[in-house]
This record gives structure tokens, sequence and C-alpha cells, in this order.
């Protein structure tokens, strides 16, 4: 049967967003999560839709990618098709053709679970080399989690302000805004989402998250996490981390996950101060320009 490559369309998130939620699972490689799309999102329906791209076959969707910027593909499969070869040479000639409207010319990279066959064709057949590594982390979520130290509220439409301007303060070069934030929370996904802002003792905000639950039952991830410049290393991160795990314990999720470039090791022990544990690295395929 063929296989369709489809832009979905805003009246097609919602299906995507769906299936997304239903491939995540205990044991999954690190994969495309329903709060990726979320997080996107902030730039609005329109161009959260003009990003996704979906791979069906007889009316089923098989893959689901995200363009996350021009030169980034997020993609990953329905759980019974990651060795499916007709699937994966035909993400293969999609992804490796301009013309196809997936990936523009040049150096790009595509993010794919590990355990899957279209990436090692990438490579084997296409000379894609492996790029700099990644280190997923998890945290169990069975048993509860240790109370943070530090204040943490839930923010809604009156805290929009303080949580961008924490984002602002955290990331260098963030365009987050409050309206950003109204944009995020209009979203199919932000359903299972939950913002957050930690306060230390003068009452200022210092750290914020978001995290995305896909279910009761399935993992959760944290996207984004940061701390202000002004209040680092002060174990604010690993605070607001904690509360993290337990918003998301709270809404049912089996587990917390997260990524962080592995030169990031900073990053990695905030989360492993939080109760983190590492995986094993993963690398994406990128073509060079």
């Amino acid at each position: 049967m063929t296989i369709e490559l489809n832009v979905p369309g805003v009246d097609g998130l919602t299906e995507a967003v769906g299936v997304l939620r239903e491939w995540q699972y205990e044991g999954a490689p690190t994969q495309l999560h329903p709060g990726d799309i979320g997080w996107f999102w902030r730039a609005g329906a329109e161009a959260t839709a003009a990003a996704v791209r979906t791979w069906s076959r007889s009316g089923r969707i098989l893959a689901v990618g995200l363009l996350d910027g021009p030169d980034l593909l997020r993609l990953t499969t329905a759980p019974d098709a990651r060795q499916d070869e007709e699937l994966a040479r035909q993400l293969v000639a999609d992804v490796t053709d301009p013309a196809r409207g997936v990936l523009p010319e040049g150096r790009v990279n595509i993010e794919a679970p590990p355990n899957t066959l279209f990436p090692d064709l990438l490579g084997a057949e296409h000379g894609w080399p492996l790029d700099d590594p990644w280190t997923p982390l998890r945290r169990d979520l069975t048993a509860p989690v240790r109370t943070p130290d530090l204040r943490i509220e839930e923010v809604g439409p009156a805290q929009a302000d303080a949580f961008a301007a924490l984002l602002g303060a955290a990331f260098e070069g963030s365009r987050f805004t409050a309206d950003s934030w109204h944009t995020t929370a209009s979203g199919v996904p932000f359903a299972d989402a939950r913002c957050l802002l930690a306060y230390d003792d003068g009452g200022d905000a210092v750290a914020a998250v978001t995290v995305w639950s896909a279910g009761p039952g399935r993992p959760g991830i944290l996207e984004p996490m940061g701390v202000h410049r002004d209040h680092r290393r002060r174990g604010h991160g690993e605070q607001i981390t904690l509360a993290a795990a337990s918003t998301l314990r709270d809404l049912g999720a089996s587990s917390a996950l997260v990524a962080t470039p592995s030169s990031n090791k900073a990053a990695v022990a905030t989360y492993e101060s939080a109760g983190f544990e590492r995986h094993p690295e993963t690398r994406d395929r990128y073509r060079a320009a």
C-alpha cells in the first residue's frame, strides 16, 4: 500500500497529537512527545500545523515529524512500525529530497528513536553521520516526590507576564512573551500541561518549568526548565525539577523524562540531584552543508 506524506493542517493537529500520546510507553526510546508539539505551539496553531508532517498507510498514521526549526526534524514512528522497511525507505526518500517539502538543502539534523530502521538506513545508504551526544534522563514516579523547599505556584493567565520574564532571564535570546503563554495554553496538548514558577524567600521568581503529560500511566516530559541568571548555583534548578516531577505524578504520569546535550554537565547534574537517572546517550543524524 502507498505511504502518504501529509501536512495535516490545523484541523489535523488533534489526530497527530493523539497518536503521539498513544505511542508513549514505559521503556520506549527517546522520541517525539506530544509536549514537544505543545511547546512549539507558542508560535501559533497555523505555524505548528505547517511544521508537522505525518506519514500514513491505509488511513493510519505510522510516523509523525516536527520541524523544530528550519534545520531540525524530530520524528518518531508507531511502536509496531519501528522496523517497517517500506516506511523506513519512504521516510529516507522524503527527508533527502528537498522538493518533498520536509527538509531544505544544506546542513540539517534528524532526531529519531535509536531502535528505528529509518536512521540506520539514512546513515548506511546516504552517509548521514552521527552528531554530538545527548543525555536522556528519567525519574520513576511510582513513589511520592520530595516536597521542594521553594514556594511553587502554578501559572495561570495572571502569571503569564512573570513566567515570560523568567524565561527571558533564563534563556538568552528568548522571545517568549505573555502572549506566547496564552497562545501555548490555547493548544490541544496544553490540556495535559502545567507551567510552574518557583519563588525564593524574598518573593523573587527564580525558576520556571513546563511539564507535559501524555495521559495516565504514560511518561511525561519537562520542556523547558530554566533558572534566572541572577539566581543560579543555589539549588533552584533541583527544586523546580522536583516540583515538575511531583506535578507530573499528580497528573498520573508514570515517569518524568528530560534530555539535555551531554556537554551540558551542569544540567545533567541538576536533573540527577532531583532523582533522575541517566539513560544511554542518543545522537541525531545530520547532513553536512
